[in-house]
């Protein structure tokens, strides 16, 4: 059936069902409850007047949000967090009279709120270390099967040396392994927001513990412990330091910037028909000509990616203009960017997972553009070996230079296969036999280190950065 609900493709198209269940409203609430719920539990600790019927109570209706209620709440109200926690306090009482009057006690919105936040980055982070698991062990099965096949090597899309095809794969898995370090790095230095109080002061909380620092010291050490940091920010205004925000969107434009270089190789190698990606025995690949195969997947994930770039941006504004101890222009931004961005990281890497884990060499194709070219790039070693067989150096050269354009010529025009060796073997100057020049043209003689670099970066880095992170592998597109 048909919804009149508006859409939004980042959840019904693109991201995962486990991203999106961590940005959900329902998650996001339950999260709410939990921060009151450890907040109440590290003041009793601390000697505050809370009983264990309370924090009983709490815990009994923690996982009941009645949403209708809260939106009739906060229509009268017109603050979110005030109307979660009327809802809540309105529950507890029914059970335990008087457990809703010890919620939020000294807080802040910005204690639920922040702390919330954190805490759901660190759950899409760890999702996402999955994620990039899963793309690096695709990406480096694909490399160490392809890693001795040769093809052309491009600088500027125009062939350059020889490479081999599992080397090029390496190169983007560098980069997804430098972006799993990045987001390995950014969970270990996560800082929540702590205990701070209304603008960071924790004058509230000094009130609450009658001028005692120490406990107002441990109260926030506590909370932290509590919801899984070793340490909260020292210091706060009304929120923490935005710049948290920045440097994780700056995580994940990371990963978009992996991703989209990732896309568009693919996609030009795809269009000189060198590599393939996945494509489902039913797929269309248009509504008009139905022979394409367009790389659909390396399309969609730059697509989405361009998009991951651009919203980090949101990071630095926001930083960067805050007023003194905070302002609430950051409010609403932040609430469709930072969701969004978690959710088009996780879109993104489920695709290159799954186009790694399906690419297809097509190696016929790949030793023909090889044959091709591999004459040219084979010149500067027979005019080393002519000139030691006593040739003047800047004679060949020329002759060289005029052969191969002679040779571009032809091959430009649809002349078949490349003249050039030919030519160079019938000029008595050059001093070379034919089978002494096809021994010297084999292609992987022109690859250089390529296949010994994929099998020293996949045993000596690829297996120690794995360590300690399971591969999470996203479902696959679901359209």
């Amino acid at each position: 059936m048909l919804s009149d609900s508006p859409q939004n493709p980042l959840y019904e198209r693109y991201a995962s069902a486990e991203m999106a269940r961590l940005f959900s409203a329902r998650h996001r609430f339950a999260t709410w409850r939990r921060l009151w719920i450890a907040l109440a539990e590290s003041q009793r600790e601390l000697g505050l007047p809370i009983t264990a019927e309370q924090i009983a109570a709490l815990r009994q209706v923690a996982g009941d949000t009645d949403l209708d209620r809260v939106a009739e709440l906060e229509r009268r109200t017109r603050h979110d967090v005030v109307a979660h926690l009327r809802h809540y306090a309105e529950q507890a009482d029914a059970v335990h009279p008087g457990a809703g009057g010890i919620l939020h006690l000294g807080a802040t919105s910005a204690f639920i709120t922040d702390n919330t936040d954190v805490l759901l980055f660190r759950e899409a982070l760890e999702l996402l270390a999955g994620r990039l698991a899963a793309t690096v062990s695709a990406l480096g099965g694909f490399a160490r099967r392809t890693r001795t096949i040769p093809c052309l090597a491009y600088t500027h899309f125009q062939p350059a040396q020889l490479t081999t095809v599992g080397k090029r794969a390496c190169l983007w898995l560098q980069d997804f392994l430098m972006d799993l370090t990045e987001v390995r790095h950014r969970l270990a230095t996560l800082r929540c927001r702590g205990v701070k109080g209304t603008t960071g002061t924790q004058a509230s909380f000094l009130t609450l513990f009658h001028g005692d620092h120490a406990k107002v010291r441990a109260l926030d050490r506590l909370v932290a412990g509590r919801i899984g940091f070793a340490e909260s920010f020292p210091v706060s205004g009304q929120t923490y330091t935005r710049k948290q925000d920045s440097q994780v969107l700056q995580t994940l434009a990371g990963l978009a910037e992996s991703c989209h270089k990732y896309g568009t190789d693919l996609r030009l190698l795809q269009g000189v028909g060198e590599l393939a990606e996945p494509f489902d025995a039913e797929q269309v690949g248009s509504s008009a000509m139905a022979y394409k195969r367009n790389p659909i997947r390396a399309e969609r994930m730059c697509g989405l990616a361009r998009r991951l770039i651009t919203d980090a941006l949101n990071g630095p504004l926001n930083t960067a203009t805050q007023w003194l101890e905070r302002s609430l222009d950051d409010s609403a931004n932040r609430r469709l960017v930072l969701p969004d961005a978690f959710l088009t990281a996780d879109a993104i890497l489920g695709l290159a997972a799954h186009i790694a884990s399906g690419l297809v060499v097509r190696e016929t194709v790949v030793a023909a553009r090889v044959a091709r070219e591999l004459p040219f790039m084979a010149t500067e070693t027979l005019l080393m070996e002519a000139a030691l067989r006593g040739g003047d150096r800047q004679h060949l050269h020329e002759k060289i230079r005029v052969y191969s354009l002679e040779a571009q010529g032809l091959l430009e025009s649809g002349a078949g296969e490349n003249p050039l060796i030919d030519r160079i073997v019938a000029d008595p100057d050059f001093r070379l036999t034919r089978a002494e020049v096809d021994a010297w043209l084999d292609p992987v003689a022109f690859t250089g280190r390529s296949a010994e670099q994929v099998t020293e970066l996949l045993d000596e880095v690829v297996a120690g950065a794995l360590e300690g992170v399971v591969a999470v592998a996203a479902a696959g597109p679901r359209v």
